[in-house]
């Protein structure tokens, strides 16, 4: 592990853009368990140990929508932030949809009983493929954030029959007749 100062790190070639970049160099990665997360809460540094998800500008752009006063230290050496720093700005992307879900058809209670699907977690290959699959009507040209909110409350909408779906999984399991076990010649005994 070598030691330097940040005039060592910020000499030569690319030091203008400094560590903003979203790269880091040997010795930032190398010490990068000693990190505190590079976000200004409400003016003030957080001082929680950083993880690994960095704060880039489409996050920026999510927490400038909610006016989340979130803001990146210009000393910070890198993007990274905590995890509670993360939990809050996903938890802002989650509250946003079930918003927008009881405004659409206007009963709280039973919104509340229904867990949140994240569906940005999917690719958006496999989004569009539910959109052809549903006929979601929604306007071409649509990011993926877009895309994933509008399939979320589509995917709400679809009833269930929960006993039968159950009964039936546990069916399929007992008797060894799911696909899987097909394919992969597995014996689940």
């Amino acid at each position: 592990l070598r030691c330097c100062d940040k005039t060592d790190r910020n000499s030569g070639p690319g030091s203008e853009r400094g560590p903003m970049n979203g790269f880091s160099t040997e010795e930032e990665t190398q010490s990068g368990h000693n990190q505190v997360c590079c976000l200004l809460d409400d003016s003030e540094r957080c001082t929680r140990p950083a993880g690994n998800a960095s704060y880039s500008k489409r996050i920026q752009k999510t927490v400038a929508q909610r006016k989340l006063k979130l803001n990146i230290d210009p000393s910070a050496r890198h993007i990274y932030i905590c995890d509670y720093h993360k939990g809050v700005i996903q938890s802002v992307r989650t509250k946003r949809k079930r918003k927008d879900s009881e405004d659409d058809n206007g009963s709280n209670e039973q919104e509340m009983d229904i867990p949140e699907v994240d569906l940005f977690q999917l690719q958006v290959n496999t989004l569009r493929r539910y959109k052809r699959h549903y006929k979601v009507p929604m306007r071409p040209g649509l990011n993926k954030a877009e895309l994933a909110d509008t399939l979320a409350r589509h995917f709400r909408t679809i009833p269930i029959a929960e006993k039968e779906a159950i009964t039936f999984f546990i069916y399929m399991v007992k008797n060894n007749k799911n696909k899987l076990d097909q394919k992969n010649g597995a014996d689940p005994c």
